[in-house]
């Protein structure tokens, strides 16, 4: 469970986890906006939202799209198998790379089911989708900043 991150104006910033809030308390850089109660960490209660002190200019979140990370792709698609639909665990790659395909694109990758011989990533091997005679549940897109790290969850 990560500790919601305060902008000095109140709008969310992002998600941190508990010991990074803590380090934020202590080098006086946040204050605690809400706590969980009868939960502490030292001096510190545990905190469920902290509010920085002073304004974070984020012009950066809006000009360019997130990075491209395998974490991002399985919270992109729910962690859901783009081609089963079942609880992904790991990312397939569209147009594989042995066959050229990109291999940190979010155009190229979505979430699959895989650890054994019969999940989706390992019956597509390295072959295109309509080879291994499977179709995509989702369109493979860029992501918004929101829907990789949603706020107040």
């Amino acid at each position: 469970m990560g500790v919601l991150v305060l902008n000095a104006g109140y709008e969310p910033l992002h998600t941190v986890s508990v010991p990074h809030a803590i380090r934020m308390l202590v080098r006086d850089v946040a204050v605690v906006h809400e706590a969980e109660d009868g939960l502490a960490y030292g001096l510190f209660p545990r905190p469920k939202i902290v509010r920085l002190l002073r304004y974070v200019v984020m012009k950066w979140r809006y000009t360019q799209p997130p990075r491209w990370s395998r974490r991002g792709v399985l919270a992109r698609d729910g962690h859901r198998c783009a081609y089963c639909g079942q609880r992904a665990t790991t990312i397939d790659h569209v147009v594989p790379l042995s066959r050229g395909g990109a291999r940190t694109d979010w155009l190229n990758t979505v979430a699959a089911c895989g650890g054994t011989a019969r999940s989706c990533n390992a019956r597509k091997a390295d072959k295109l989708p309509a080879e291994a005679g499977m179709k995509l549940r989702i369109t493979p897109r860029v992501p918004s900043w929101d829907q990789l790290h949603p706020l107040g969850t």
